[in-house]
């Protein structure tokens, strides 16, 4: 019997021993000092319990998060705050005054329609600033432009009030804002009516390249007739920049310049007869400029004068 049980063969796992490892509570190899009168020794004997610090940190911070043995956060590793450029902070900007006696009415009903999505007391304030757009636009373009990066300040989100700052811009001479304010609006609506615009902003900017690039895009076939003709203007321009001057002239040779009813009539014409001026064809010019002094009544142009 005894030989059997020692040539058992041994288990690859570790034994188990029967008796618990955890000492007794009576045992003499308590960790806790103690007196001999069984009370606790030590440097925070004498306080009292409730001025002791929480087991996990200091309690002089009321929701302070438990600490770990090493002093780290027990939520990780957590990385120090970024400084923000102040490029990408909202800029404050200058607020011009709006006169007392505008409301805001003065807008058509659509405009206002579109200003609705605005908190009460912000499209009144949007409205009279458009307002300010439309009454200064043609006597003092620079004051209805800052009314424009007001109205934009203020609802940057709407189309309808980019395309206003943009259009401010462009006739105060600040192409680059007015490319920004225009690309924003046609990104928000989708509308590509303010594309000749934006090719005449890349013109003054000196990019005459760009110019042409957005007046052979897809988004002119999507143009009105009005808008399409003030784009063959532009290009026509941007090809005069680049010393294209033949080609200034073929853009502009379209059937619309026998047209004499539309109000585009007489920009297209006049357009043509100054490109054939500026490519030596006199002649031919000073019978355009008669064609288009022909059609305005108003004196709106000099075609009359440059046909002499």
């Amino acid at each position: 019997m005894e030989e059997r049980r020692n040539s058992r063969p041994p288990s690859d796992r570790p034994s188990t021993p029967r008796s618990s490892s955890r000492p007794s509570s009576s045992s003499s190899g308590s960790s806790r000092p103690s007196s001999s009168d069984g009370k606790p020794t030590g440097p925070n004997s004498q306080r009292r319990r409730e001025d002791l610090p929480a087991r996990g940190g200091s309690t002089s911070r009321p929701g302070a998060p438990r600490q770990t043995r090493d002093g780290s956060d027990p939520r990780g590793a957590r990385p120090a705050p970024i400084d923000r450029e102040q490029s990408r902070l909202r800029p404050r900007i200058f607020e011009p005054d709006i006169p007392e006696e505008i409301t805001g009415e003065e807008l058509d009903k659509s405009l206002r329609a579109e200003l609705l999505s605005l908190s009460a007391e912000n499209a009144k304030v949007v409205a009279r600033h458009l307002a300010c757009v439309n009454l200064y636009a043609e006597d003092d373009p620079q004051r209805a432009h800052k009314h424009g990066v007001a109205a934009a300040h203020h609802a940057g989100r709407l189309a309808v009030v980019r395309e206003s700052a943009g259009y401010a811009a462009y006739r105060a001479g600040h192409y680059e804002i007015a490319l920004k304010e225009l690309r924003a609006s046609h990104r928000i609506s989708g509308d590509v009516s303010m594309w000749p615009v934006m090719a005449d902003c890349e013109r003054g900017l000196g990019n005459p390249l760009k110019a042409l690039n957005l007046a052979g895009s897809a988004e002119v076939k999507r143009l009105a007739k009005p808008e399409e003709i003030e784009m063959r203007i532009v290009a026509s321009g941007a090809r005069r920049d680049l010393g294209e001057f033949d080609a200034a002239v073929v853009t502009l040779t379209c059937k619309e310049l026998n047209n004499e009813e539309e109000d585009w009539a007489l920009r297209l014409r006049y357009a043509y007869a100054d490109a054939l001026d500026a490519a030596g064809r006199t002649i031919e010019a000073k019978e355009w400029f008669a064609k288009c002094a022909a059609i305005d009544a108003d004196d709106f142009t000099d075609a009359a004068e440059r046909a002499l």
